[in-house]
C-alpha cells in the first residue's frame, strides 16, 4: 500500500472522521464504521486532505484535465483544497467549480461558483463518500447543461465497498452507468489491512471484535 494511503488512514482516525462502533447510514443500514468528513475543521486539516486527494487524482487520472467539480455543499471545500494541492505538488493549474443549491440572480449570476465550464472542458468530480450514487445523478445534469463537457470520472475519500442499488458497489455502478472512471483515496479493505490488530497511538483501533463486526457487515451488504 502506498505511503500516502497509510498516512491518510491514520489522518482520518486522528481527525475522528473515521470511527468504529454502532451507527446507522442514511440508507438505514446498521454499520460498524462511519466516515464523517464534517470533522475536517481546521486549515491544516483541509490542507492535508487536499494533498491526499491530489495524490489519488494524480494516480488515477493524471493531470490531463481542466476542471475539478465539487458538488454543494461538502464538495466546495474539497475542490478548493484539492486544486490548491495539485498546484503545490505538481505545478498544474486546475480550475475549480461548484454548484449552488439555489440559482443566484444578481452579481455573479447563475448556478455555478468558481470557474465557468466551457465546451471542451474535461472534468473530474470530487466528493466525500458515495453510498448510493444519488449525488452524481443530481450533479451530472448540471455539468452537462453547461455545454459540450467531458466528465472523466469521480474521486471520493473512502470506498465503503458495499452494495449500491444492486449487487455492485456504488462506485462500480457509477462507472458502468455513466461510462466514467471512479477511484477513492483508500478502500475499506485497505483501512482494515492497515489498522487491524495494530496499535496506533496506544490503542488497537480495529481489534478482533471490530473486525468480526466488519466481516458480518460485508457478509450482508458487501459488493460483489
Amino acid at each position: 500500500m502506498e505511503q500516502y494511503k497509510q498516512e491518510f488512514i491514520e489522518f482520518m482516525v486522528d481527525c475522528q472522521v473515521l470511527k468504529f462502533g454502532d451507527f446507522v447510514t442514511k440508507s438505514g443500514r446498521k454499520t460498524p464504521f462511519f466516515v464523517n468528513t464534517g470533522f475536517y475543521r481546521t486549515g491544516e486539516q483541509l490542507r492535508r486532505l487536499g494533498i491526499y486527494y491530489a495524490k489519488a487524482i494524480h494516480d488515477k487520472f493524471g493531470l490531463d484535465f481542466d476542471v475539478l467539480f465539487g458538488p454543494a455543499y461538502k464538495g466546495i471545500p474539497l475542490t478548493v483544497a484539492a486544486t490548491m494541492a495539485i498546484s503545490e505538488l505538481y505545478g498544474k493549474e486546475i480550475r475549480y467549480c461548484s454548484n449552488r443549491k439555489e440559482v443566484k440572480d444578481h452579481g455573479d449570476k447563475g448556478i455555478l461558483l468558481g470557474s465557468p465550464l466551457s465546451d471542451g472542458d474535461r472534468v473530474v468530480i470530487i466528493e466525500d463518500v458515495t453510498t448510493a450514487g444519488t449525488s452524481i445523478q443530481e450533479t451530472l445534469p448540471i455539468i452537462r447543461a453547461q455545454g459540450s463537457v467531458e466528465t472523466l470520472g469521480l474521486v471520493v475519500s473512502v470506498d465503503r465497498m458495499e452494495r449500491g442499488q444492486g449487487t455492485k458497489s456504488a462506485l462500480q455502478e457509477i462507472a458502468e452507468t455513466y461510462g466514467m472512471r471512479t477511484t477513492a483515496i483508500v478502500t475499506m479493505a485497505e483501512v482494515v489491512e492497515h489498522l487491524y490488530g495494530r496499535e496506533y497511538k496506544g490503542k488497537v483501533v480495529i481489534d478482533d471484535a471490530v473486525k468480526a463486526a466488519i466481516d458480518r457487515y460485508y457478509e450482508q451488504y458487501g459488493a460483489e
